[in-house]
C-alpha cells in the first residue's frame, strides 16, 4: 500500500499562475502506468496545488490557518484545484490507470482547534474495487474560520495513518532533501539535525515548503521518501531513492 504525492511544483509552472507543466505530468503518468502491473496493488495519489491552488489562495489571503467566509473565494481556489485534478486524471486514464477523483472540499473539515478530519471510507472502497483514488490540496470547511486550505502534505499524512500505508513517497522538483552544499541527505530521523538547511519555497506557497514536509513525514509510522521525478518509477518499484524520512 503506497500513498504517493505529486508535488505541485513538479506538475505545474509554479511561478506562472494556472500553468501546467505538461511534459513533467506526462513523465509522471508514464512512470505510474509502467509500474501498475508490477508495482503496489493499492495506490493512492495526492497532488499539490502548484500555480493553480497556491496562486488563488494567495490572491484571497487564505492559508491553512487564515480562512474566508466568501463563497466566491472558496470556489476560486477549489475550482482551480479541480481543473488541475482533471489534467492529472486525464493523463492517467489515457494510460489505462483507473484513476478517480476525491475532492477534499466535499469530504474533509477542520474543527475549531484546527485538527483535520478526513473520512477515508470512500477511499478504502475505491481501492477495494480496483480504482486509484486521486486527491488534491483544496479548501475545506473550518469551524470558526469559514474555509481554509488543506495541503497535499496534510492529506498524505492522514491517508497514510488511516490506511496503514506501507510506504509514502513525495515526488519533488529536487532529488531529495539537500544540505547546504546541495548534496542529497540520505536519511533524516530528527528535524533539529536538518533545521538549519531547510529553506522555504521561492514561489508562492501557502503550505510550508520543505520544512513542513519533513516535519509531517517524521510523524508517520510508514517509511517515507522524498525524491525527484526521475526516481518516481524506481520508488514505485520498491526502491528508496532520494532522502528517507524515518
Amino acid at each position: 500500500m503506497i500513498v504517493l504525492k505529486l508535488g505541485g511544483s513538479v506538475i505545474t509552472e509554479k511561478d506562472r499562475p494556472e500553468t501546467l507543466d505538461g511534459d513533467a505530468l506526462e513523465r509522471a503518468a508514464d512512470a505510474i502506468a509502467a509500474t501498475r502491473e508490477s508495482g503496489p496493488e493499492d495506490l493512492v495519489i495526492v497532488h499539490g496545488g502548484g500555480s493553480f491552488g497556491h496562486h488563488n489562495a494567495s490572491e484571497h489571503g487564505v492559508t491553512t490557518t487564515e480562512g474566508t467566509h466568501d463563497a466566491s473565494a472558496a470556489l476560486d481556489i477549489h475550482g482551480a484545484m479541480t481543473t488541475l485534478n482533471q489534467f492529472v486524471l486525464r493523463r492517467l486514464l489515457e494510460r489505462d490507470v483507473e484513476a478517480v477523483p476525491v475532492h477534499p472540499f466535499s469530504a474533509a473539515a477542520r474543527d475549531s482547534k484546527g485538527e483535520l478530519d478526513l473520512p477515508t471510507g470512500q477511499v478504502e472502497t475505491m481501492l477495494a474495487e480496483g480504482f486509484v483514488p486521486v486527491l488534491h490540496g483544496d479548501v475545506i470547511a473550518h469551524a470558526g474560520a469559514g474555509a481554509t486550505v488543506v495541503s497535499g502534505d496534510e492529506l498524505v499524512a492522514e491517508l497514510a495513518r488511516a490506511l496503514s500505508a506501507d510506504r509514502v513517497g513525495l515526488c519533488s522538483t529536487v532529488p531529495g532533501v539537500l544540505d547546504d552544499g546541495d548534496a542529497v541527505i540520505d536519511r533524516i530521523d530528527d528535524f533539529e539535525t536538518v533545521a538549519d538547511v531547510l529553506g522555504t519555497s521561492e514561489a508562492t506557497d501557502v503550505t510550508g515548503g520543505m520544512a513542513g514536509k519533513v516535519r509531517t513525514l517524521l510523524g508517520l509510522e510508514a517509511a517515507a521518501s522524498i525524491f525527484g521525478l526521475e526516481s518516481l518509477a524506481s520508488f514505485l518499484e520498491g526502491e528508496n531513492p532520494g532522502t528517507t524520512i524515518d
